[in-house]
């Protein structure tokens, strides 16, 4: 707890709402998908997968507890690794005049956003963009509740299957974001362990990062007190800023990632890794889900929606792609090391659980910096931007990039300018 956390004066807003669908957690829970499809009143179900799923036990297993149901059900593979908005509304399109009155995502982060947009679309057709938050779209929200959601997550790192959120490339613009509004959250995440054990070594590495981000970037965003009072609470933000409850969450889901993400990628068998792997994005989306995330996520938007020829090696799609993980991953070290220098005392919490020391403020930076390149390095993911392709010459988009997500840099624990960012990226480029 800080003092910020009692702040109370007739400007600011001293409320917070935590919303988290029903989670069930456990080995092969994957199999109680039909019991909790029957008890939402699901009859005609679309299962949204990953198209590398489809022919999996996991999507087998959720297939059978639906029949075992007597749930109709039909099959849409129109899933894109980093959804873009062209796919959506393709995948919108071929699913319009179908009966549906539930939606069941299998895969990873990309899949469970696809399933919210395709729920959002179905339930309250009109133009994509007006749904999507502001400045790039309108930033409407639904009129009502959508269609029940479970969530079947196949990946330990996004936390989507916990939050109101749905990320996308805005393919006019070669930029992401997003759209964020509480009816987005499913009913249900059913939370199973045994469905990551095939996840390749590089898959593992970029989720498992993005759950160490989420986290780190949730507790040292700006306190929740620090916004100006809403008159209707229907306009208070989903993302407000650390609290006290997403904090204990944050510092939990450092320690399982720094214990197990090396575990995870070496070996895919290791069930004690992979268990509290997923539990750490399980309860690290809880957290940011509510309190928000900042600076490397915002980056990380541009840096997928520009990168031109590269792709991880496991990821075998066939197009450029910088995976969520990896693009908020690589400028999270740079931005860490210069936020570490001016919030040294939420650093040095955080430090603490990554066995960090740090004897002044300047060293802890440097601490932090070093344990996130070696962590990079060991997974044999990226610690420069160069080495996706980017140059010098790409700064100035990536700054405008970047500005556009004011609803994550509004976050940040520091104002954040063009010159900021633009140090940032020339860091991120280079490796300084």
């Amino acid at each position: 707890m800080r003092p910020t956390d009692v702040v109370n004066t007739p400007f600011n807003d001293g409320v917070f709402a935590i919303n988290v669908p029903s989670l069930k957690f456990g080995m092969e829970s994957t199999h109680d998908v039909g019991y909790e499809a029957k008890r939402l009143g699901i009859h005609h179900a679309l299962i949204v997968v990953d198209p590398h799923l489809e022919s999996s036990l996991v999507y087998d297993t959720v297939k059978e507890a639906l029949d075992k149901e007597s749930i109709d059900s039909a099959t849409t593979t129109m899933v894109r690794v980093e959804p873009e908005d062209t796919m959506v509304l393709e995948a919108f399109q071929a699913i319009r005049e179908k009966t549906i009155d539930g939606f069941i995502s299998i895969g990873g982060g990309s899949t469970i956003d696809t399933a919210k947009m395709l729920n959002l679309l179905y339930s309250y057709p009109r133009d994509l963009l007006d749904y999507v938050n502001k400045p790039i779209g309108q930033g409407i929200g639904p009129s009502g509740p959508l269609k029940p959601h479970i969530a079947v997550p196949t990946t330990a790192g996004t936390g989507s299957e916990s939050t109101s959120i749905a990320i996308l490339d805005i393919s006019a613009i070669k930029v992401k974001s997003g759209i964020s509004h509480r009816y987005l959250r499913p009913e249900v995440a059913v939370i199973d362990p045994l469905n990551t054990l095939s996840l390749p070594p590089m898959v593992t590495a970029s989720a498992g990062l993005d759950v160490l981000n989420h986290a780190i970037e949730s507790f040292t965003a700006h306190p929740y007190t620090a916004r100006i009072k809403v008159k209707d609470p229907a306009n208070r933000p989903v993302y407000v800023g650390a609290t006290p409850i997403g904090d204990i969450f944050a510092i939990q889901a450092v320690g399982w990632v720094h214990h197990f993400i090396r575990r995870a990628v070496a070996q895919p068998y290791d069930i004690e890794a992979r268990y509290y792997m997923m539990l750490g994005a399980s309860i690290a989306g809880i957290g940011f889900g509510h309190a928000g995330v900042h600076i490397p996520h915002a980056m990380g938007y541009p840096i997928a929606g520009m990168v031109r020829g590269w792709a991880p090696h496991d990821y075998k799609y066939g197009y450029a792609l910088s995976p969520h993980g990896i693009s908020t991953a690589i400028p999270a070290a740079y931005v860490f090391r210069n936020l570490a220098n001016v919030d040294f005392d939420r650093f040095e919490q955080i430090a603490r659980v990554l066995n960090l020391r740090g004897e002044s403020t300047r060293q802890l930076a440097d601490n932090f910096f070093e344990y996130y390149i070696d962590l990079l390095t060991t997974l044999g993911i990226p610690t420069t931007l160069k080495e996706l392709g980017f140059t010098p010459q790409d700064v100035d988009n990536l700054v405008a990039g970047t500005l556009a997500q004011q609803r994550l840099l509004s976050l940040a624990p520091i104002q954040v300018t063009e010159g900021v960012l633009k140090r940032l990226f020339d860091q991120a480029i280079v490796g300084l």
